[in-house]
């Protein structure tokens, strides 16, 4: 796909003059999109999560629905109710707001396992079904999940088959003193997102999406992504290990990057760029974890497995 550098970097561009200093959560979120995946972002209040999704959406030219997640919300506010037309005397699907383009999930921990399960067929399949009846959701969709990891009270925790859903998980940060500066200026006179026009065509956002599952993976690179999942498995700092699913993400996530980095094909070093964001969200660990973090943990099984010495090839 010829156009592909110039589209990937337009829309690159276009989220890193909205959000200041943020290059590496602006590229991991664009190869979650490219990779067919979803996004979870953890970190404090007013850091720009949210203007980070809205900006991705509108640089592809695609609807955008927000739902904020609270202990009363329920599956139906999601997805979608079925209401009973009088004139017609039938039912008639509603859509929620889950059919959207991309979907912003704000402080999704703050709704309850039965509502935030009502995510699950959407993010894993694609679809709704209601009433026995199935809905295709547009493509490309993405959710896009935010999380306060300060204020814990009256939240209630994503259970493990939730995580695993989301390909992978950022936390946004502070910027630094150069780009705070930068945002005052440059957005202290309103909304950065007023009068920006899509960057990449809706249908052209669809096409990036399959160029991505076309980039070739060698056996050694997938004998490699095995090996790394394994050896999470295996940990003993680690009580439960990275899941099949989680492989699969990883090697869609690598591909991402493969593309993004100018190539047909993946390497090693492509799957180690976006393990953590990946994995680490995925991993339970063990009370003898002591003070180690699942991104360190995540780092070490990194140095601890070889990389495979076989060249990627460019044949497919």
């Amino acid at each position: 796909m010829e156009s592909f550098p110039q589209y990937t970097q337009a829309v690159l561009d276009r989220i890193n003059t909205v959000i200041e200093g943020k290059p590496e959560a602006a590229r991991t979120a664009l190869s979650v999109l490219l990779a067919g995946g979803h996004l979870l972002v953890e970190d404090v209040p007013g850091v720009g999560k949210t203007m980070l999704a809205r900006t991705l959406a509108s640089a592809i030219g695609g609807s955008v629905a927000r739902i904020q997640f609270t202990p009363d919300l329920l599956p139906t506010d999601i997805t979608g109710v079925a209401v009973y037309d009088q004139a017609r005397r039938e039912f008639e699907f509603k859509p929620g707001p889950v059919f959207a383009n991309v979907v912003i999930g704000d402080e999704i921990n703050r709704a309850s396992a039965k509502t935030q399960s009502a995510l699950l067929e959407c993010m894993a399949e694609g679809q709704v079904t209601a009433d026995g009846t199935t809905y295709r959701l547009s493509s490309p969709f993405m959710v896009v999940a935010t999380q306060n990891p300060v204020e814990m009270d009256g939240t209630f925790p994503l259970p493990e088959a939730q995580r695993d859903r989301f390909t992978a998980r950022i936390s946004m940060g502070y910027p630094d003193t150069a780009a705070e500066t930068a945002m005052l200026a440059d957005h202290g006179g309103g909304s950065p997102l007023e009068g920006l026009r899509p960057v990449v065509p809706l249908e052209d956002a669809a096409r990036l999406v399959a160029h991505v599952r076309g980039i070739h993976v060698s056996d050694a690179v997938r004998a490699y992504v095995v090996a790394l999942g394994q050896a999470t498995r295996a940990h003993p700092q680690i009580r439960l290990g990275a899941s099949p699913r989680a492989l699969l993400q990883l090697q869609a996530t690598a591909r991402a990057e493969a593309a993004l980095s100018g190539r047909e094909y993946v390497l090693p070093d492509d799957v180690r760029a976006v393990a953590v964001p990946v994995l680490a969200h995925r991993l339970i660990l063990d009370r003898r974890a002591g003070t180690d973090s699942a991104e360190e943990l995540v780092r070490a099984v990194l140095d601890e497995v070889r990389v495979p010495a076989e060249p990627a090839s460019r044949a497919r």
